[in-house]
Parts: C-alpha cells; sequence; structure tokens
C-alpha cells in the first residue's frame, strides 16, 4: 500500500516537473535512491561532500553569532576535529546547544555542544560512543 502512494507522489511530481517551464531544483541527502525517472529528467547535479575539520569549525563559528553567550570551555576547533558533521548538522547541534544553555539560564557550555552533537549523531543513525570523541569534555557537571 505504501508503495502505491509513493508511486502516485512520484508520478505527480513528474508531471509537475514536466509541465514547469522556469527552473526546477530539488535537494535531498538521499540522492542514491532517485527514481530512475528523476534521474533521466535531471540536466544537472551538484553534489556536496562532506565539510573537511577546517570547514566545520568555520561552520561552526558562523552558526554560532558573535552575540551568542559562549563560556571560555567551549572548544569548537576540537568539536570540528572530533566529529564529522554536515552543514545542516552542524546549524542543528548549535541550536539545540544554545537551547539546553537556555534552560540552564547560563551561557553556551561545550558541555551542550557535544550533548547536542551526540544527539544529531543519534538521530541520524550515527550514535558513538562517548570514547570515539577524544578531548571533548562529556560529563554533566563540566
Amino acid at each position: 500500500a505504501n508503495d502505491r502512494y509513493a508511486n502516485a507522489q512520484t508520478n505527480y511530481l513528474l508531471q509537475r516537473i514536466e509541465t514547469h517551464r522556469g527552473i526546477t531544483i530539488l535537494a535531498t541527502n538521499l540522492g542514491h535512491h532517485l527514481d530512475t525517472a528523476f534521474s533521466r529528467r535531471l540536466h544537472d547535479r551538484i553534489d556536496f561532500p562532506q565539510p573537511d575539520p577546517a570547514l566545520r569549525q568555520r561552520i561552526w563559528r558562523q552558526v554560532l553569532p558573535g552575540s551568542a553567550p559562549l563560556a571560555d570551555d567551549v572548544d569548537l576547533a576540537a568539536l570540528a576535529r572530533a566529529v564529522e558533521l554536515s552543514g545542516g548538522e552542524i546549524r542543528a547541534a548549535s541550536l539545540s546547544g544554545a537551547y539546553l544553555a537556555a534552560a540552564e539560564g547560563g551561557p553556551i557550555r561545550q558541555r551542550h555542544l557535544v550533548g547536542a552533537v551526540l544527539r544529531e549523531l543519534d538521530k541520524a543513525g550515527r550514535s558513538p560512543d562517548r570514547s570515539e570523541l577524544p578531548g571533548l569534555r562529556l560529563a554533566a557537571n563540566e
């Protein structure tokens, strides 16, 4: 039954793409699962590789604005080196870390960001053992 609905949705979207006169942009992080009918209609495909540690550090700095109250223990370089995340995952983790800090009424601490990173990894099905994150403070009371 689910396949019938998926096929109906796919057919509808393909029909809309065929009749649209402008540019259509599709985005997915599951490109390898694209229907062959979709693949035939794509003129260009742009793959975005996972950012390296230097780029991840830049992304962390950009998504945490200068006005964000960061504690002295925050080490974005260590986070960037220790954990491979996409830009979207970094953005989500920084927001979650900020919420955790706000709930406590204090600045964003490393433990907030690490906890948020672990949550992002878990959501992606990549839940690491805490020992896989060397050099990061993980204890709730640090």
